[in-house]
């Protein structure tokens, strides 16, 4: 349900190395940055999708990100489980 992928998402992202911390060294996190940061001349651009991840991994989803991932989540629910019936 929307209610468990919304406690599982930090949870993967945390596991992939976005920590509260940051970056974990050696993680597959840590490659993205890298690959992230050679690509655009040695910085992490704001908003990017390594950006994005770290302030997850860092602080959690904010309100509205529960909110529209909740929205999402249960629309694409509701689709499926009308295409399987």
């Amino acid at each position: 349900s929307a209610g468990v992928a919304l406690v599982g998402i930090p949870l993967v992202i945390g596991a992939l190395g976005f920590t509260g911390a940051g970056i974990a060294a050696g993680s597959f996190a840590a490659k993205m940055m890298s690959a992230a940061a050679i690509a655009n001349g040695g910085g992490v651009a704001a908003g990017s999708t390594v950006a994005v991840l770290q302030s997850i991994g860092a602080a959690g989803l904010s309100i509205g990100a529960k909110i529209g991932l909740t929205s999402a989540l249960g629309s694409a629910g509701a689709g499926t489980g009308a295409l399987l019936s």
